[in-house]
């Protein structure tokens, strides 16, 4: 059956939507959460291309409870039915070997589930957004967990908020390794942390697997961190949509024992 999705991703800051027609990525938006007139208006655009089509559905994944239960009475009030949750509702097709009392975010879990689904070998998947997850699946396609670490902004934000000299400010790239003064200095100390880090766990990860998995890179900070990074492959926006459509393919696909 072909997929006709809503797929709706709730952070802790912003709104990510998708629409898929005919298994196809065909829109995709990102809204600020306070942005309540834009959001109606984008979902409702959204819900109209989707009402007519075969088996339409709309999937909501979310980090982010409030935002969620927001998002979701919006599109009931413009669809007449509120979004399917996953994990509560329907599984992330992903398997996962983690300790009994886990609960990895559905974010983590669809980001997993969307890139093994997408090379079918082991892979690390880094998402950089207000954290930053580095997470290992295997040639199994399970799931086993990873690493956690602060997003660029929120290590920002820490250091001008908990020192006493130094600045607010944004992230970018710096534009040398050296910071010739504070502000640079900051920039190159996070941006510089990040790729280290995702460095020292890929090396790590292979270790333990004894082979070198492929990396990919999603998050609104995937490209000014990791843009032509010789650690990863490849830079997919959309990877957290993709796992909600392998969620919904495997509804209506589910595999014959």
């Amino acid at each position: 059956m072909s997929i006709n999705l809503l797929a709706i991703e709730v952070g802790n800051t912003r709104l990510h939507l998708g629409l898929f027609l005919d298994d196809n990525l065909t829109e995709e938006h990102h809204l600020a959460l306070n942005a309540d007139s834009e959001i109606r208006s984008t979902i409702r655009n959204l819900h109209n291309q989707l009402q007519d089509t075969e088996h339409p559905a709309a999937y909501l994944a979310s980090v982010n409870d409030p935002a969620a239960e927001n998002i979701s009475a919006i599109v009931n009030d413009i669809a007449g039915q509120t979004p399917e949750r996953l994990e509560a509702e329907i599984n992330i097709p992903i398997g996962r070997q983690l300790d009994p009392e886990a609960l990895p975010g559905e974010d983590r879990l669809l980001n997993a589930a969307a890139a093994y689904n997408k090379i079918k070998e082991a892979c690390i998947v880094i998402a950089a957004g207000t954290a930053v997850t580095i997470d290992f699946v295997d040639g199994a396609g399970t799931f086993h967990g990873g690493a956690i670490l602060p997003g660029a902004q929120m290590q920002l934000n820490a250091l001008h908020e908990n020192t006493a000299q130094l600045p607010q400010i944004n992230f970018e790239p710096p534009t040398e390794p050296v910071g010739h003064n504070t502000v640079q200095a900051m920039l190159t100390g996070v941006y510089h942390g990040i790729r280290g880090a995702v460095r020292e766990l890929v090396e790590q990860y292979a270790q333990i697997y004894n082979a070198w998995p492929k990396v990919i890179a999603t998050g609104g900070d995937a490209q000014p961190l990791f843009e032509k990074y010789d650690m990863v492959e490849a830079i997919v926006p959309e990877l957290t949509l993709l796992g909600i459509r392998a969620a919904r393919h495997f509804v209506l696909n589910p595999p014959q024992d």
